[in-house]
């Protein structure tokens, strides 16, 4: 087998005879040594359905599985590429779930909520009317769950009243879910966990599923993620691990390199593999991200090098405030695009938090500059969608009660609150759910004939569906209830013109969505509603990108890389951010500036404001201590003159490029 890999990621694709880490730095070719990897594995006559690939994203996880068809494909086995699990941490535990329903105490239909359908659960478990603090207690569930802390752990390690009642409420939230016959997104790895902790038969006929095991950036896994790798891997550990502890940059939502740590503890045969050649960055780009991170404590050693050549120096550049420095960096970006002629795909415009977008936003628009925002609404958060994915949700579990209240009153059945008030109370003296709770004989004789007649003709819609989901094509079944609901005409009479032909189109595309994976993926519509809700939380839209610049967070733009990028807000108290420096946490925040710095493939542009709005006043800043730490020969600051060398080689490109536009000009 012939590839294209260098000496280490040659010897990380070959060796089979244990547990194996590949230590990968930014840009040194990870994903091809994965798909690599899967194929060397399928050519010495592993069974491609023995093989799993974890990783973090649908998208990283469409990569791989694309690049290991090409290769395979080329000795005559593409079909062995779909068969070889490749899949996110979620969607495999959801795989699991689906599989081990039963012993799970689970529905084959069971529902995955989002965070807005448990905000309204976890509020009434806290009892608060105050969404900050629901979201707040939802977050700390999140934590415990992922962190495998027990709600008894929680209560009594909890530090404050918030503390306190967030954890109470943890007590109650398994009950709520297991009420509605659903599960969270943490839940499709913890529950798995809870079911092997109980059950030998279930971990042993996982334990003998996979002969090898592939995890991508394993230094952003939590410990319940973690804990799955060991159980999937056992004792035997047949894994490839790839991560980079330069990259870990997810604290905060609990991935922790204690885990990198632990692999050799947990694994004392691990063998460990450095890939230090970077294929995306100039030397000055690298140089500087070596020296920055050079300044944390290390797990391993690495120090990325690279072939790409000497490139620009980075240019640093003060501005007097954030409106300032939004009209520096785009002037500077049109006047580097123009001069390269390159796309505005090519730039990218990164910050420590959203807020920072705003003046970036504004100033863009100004110069009728096309962007996009990292993070910006899903496509399936609008509306519309939303709607449809509450009946889905509804026809795969009639026990989903978030869904049933969005669906049965979009659109209007002439269903008040007061006959869903009278439905709630029925439901909730007879422990069933309200799906249930209309063919109630006290709901009869509560209600209006009326809205009950309605309500039971949305059931029995519903119940149809459910009926014919198994064995109809899914986009007929979803374009046959649009159609049913007078979903469109209500869209008409619902909104004005235009916005009503938005979403119609928007409808219209999610329908053929769903048909195009139903048929290529031979799904049902009940596979289809749980994939729909991975696809939400794990990732948002799946379209192509547009040729517009991209405006990100730091954390966002992991995994992505640009021609040329501008970081930017570089000051002290947003990067390091002022709540890591007060929490003693500024190595991941110089891990960040790390991940943000090696996007760049040609040429950075750094820069800081001077004073900054903050609370209607203005403050004076400081630049952030993370520039001193960068490789000084490499930067340039604005005003600062040239060293005599680099200055006539400017004077010599600038000529040229005056002489190219003179032709362009001729031309014309």
């Amino acid at each position: 087998m012939s590839f294209p890999l260098n000496a280490p990621q040659r010897e990380a694709v070959r060796y089979l005879d244990g547990p194996l880490l590949v230590l990968a730095g930014a840009g040194s070719g990870k994903t091809r040594v994965i798909a690599a990897k899967v194929a060397h594995l399928v050519e010495r006559g592993t069974d491609p359905a023995r093989i799993a690939a974890i990783t973090f994203t649908n998208k990283a996880a469409r990569e791989m599985r694309e690049r290991a068809a090409k290769l395979l494909g080329g000795q005559g086995r593409a079909d062995a590429a779909r068969a070889v699990q490749i899949s996110t941490f979620h969607s495999l535990g959801l795989a699991i779930l689906r599989a081990e329903c039963r012993a799970a105490g689970l529905r084959p239909g069971f529902s995955i909520l989002d965070p807005a359908d448990l905000e309204p659960i976890v509020a009434e478990l806290v009892a608060t009317a105050d969404r900050a603090k629901a979201r707040s207690a939802q977050w700390r569930i999140s934590g415990w769950k992922n962190a495998l802390v027990t709600p008894q752990a929680a209560l009594a390690g909890a530090k404050d009243a918030d503390e306190r009642a967030a954890a109470r409420a943890y007590a109650g939230y398994a009950d709520a879910l297991a009420a509605y016959q659903a599960v969270d997104f943490d839940d499709l790895i913890v529950r798995p966990l809870e079911l092997f902790g109980r059950d030998p038969d279930a971990l042993a006929r996982w334990q003998g599923r996979y002969d090898h095991v592939l995890v991508d950036e394993v230094q952003d896994t939590n410990a319940a993620q973690y804990r799955l790798l060991r159980c999937l891997c056992g004792e035997r550990g047949r894994f490839t691990a790839v991560g980079d502890d330069d990259q870990s940059i997810y604290g905060w939502r609990g991935a922790t390199l204690d885990n990198l740590a632990r692999l050799a503890e947990d694994y004392p045969a691990l063998k460990v593999v450095k890939l230090e050649q970077n294929y995306r960055s100039t030397v000055r780009i690298l140089r500087s991200a070596n020296s920055l991170i050079a300044n944390n404590p290390k797990l391993f050693d690495k120090r990325l090098w690279s072939e790409h050549g000497h490139g620009d120096a980075l240019r640093v550049t003060p501005a007097s405030d954030d409106e300032a420095e939004a009209e520096l960096v785009v002037h500077r970006l049109l006047a580097h695009r123009f001069e390269h002629r390159g796309r505005y795909a090519d730039y990218a415009i990164l910050y420590r938090g959203n807020h920072q977008s705003r003046p970036f936003e504004t100033a863009l628009r100004a110069q009728n500059v096309p962007y996009v925002v990292s993070g910006g609404q899903s496509y399936f958060d609008r509306a519309e969608i939303r709607d449809l994915v509450a009946y889905l949700r509804l026809v795969a579990n009639d026990d989903d009660d978030p869904a049933f209240l969005r669906a049965v009153t979009t659109p209007k059945r002439g269903i008040g609150q007061t006959t869903l008030a009278k439905l709630a109370d029925v439901a909730g003296r007879r422990r069933e759910s309200l799906f249930a709770a209309v063919f109630a004989p006290e709901f009869a004789a509560a209600a209006h004939a009326k809205a009950r007649e309605e309500m039971e003709k949305f059931c029995a819609l519903v119940s149809d569906l459910r009926r014919r989901s198994e064995r109809e094509p899914a986009g007929r079944l979803l374009g046959e209830l649009v159609a049913k609901i007078g979903y469109e005409d209500w869209l008409v009479s619902s909104f004005d013109k235009r916005e009503a032909q938005a979403k119609s189109q928007s409808v219209a595309d999610f329908v053929g969505w769903l048909a195009r994976k139903g048929e290529e993926d031979r799904r049902t519509l009940l596979e289809l509603t749980q994939m729909i809700a991975l696809v939400t939380m794990l990732e948002g839209r799946e379209e192509d990108d547009p040729d517009a610049v991209r405006l990100s967070t730091l954390h966002a733009a992991k995994g992505l890389e640009f021609p040329h990028v501008f970081l930017v807000g570089l000051e002290e108290g947003l990067l390091p951010h002022r709540e890591a420096i007060d929490a003693g946490n500024v190595e991941e925040e110089r891990r960040l500036m790390y991940v943000g710095l090696t996007r760049a493939q040609r040429s950075a542009h750094l820069s800081y404001c001077r004073t900054r709005k903050r609370a209607g006043a203005k403050v004076d800043c400081v630049p952030s201590r993370f520039l001193k730490e960068l490789a000084q020969e490499d930067l340039r600051y604005a005003g600062e003159p040239l060293p005599a060398g680099e200055a006539e080689r400017a004077k010599a490109s600038g000529m040229e490029r005056l002489k190219q536009l003179k032709a362009l000009v001729a031309k014309d």
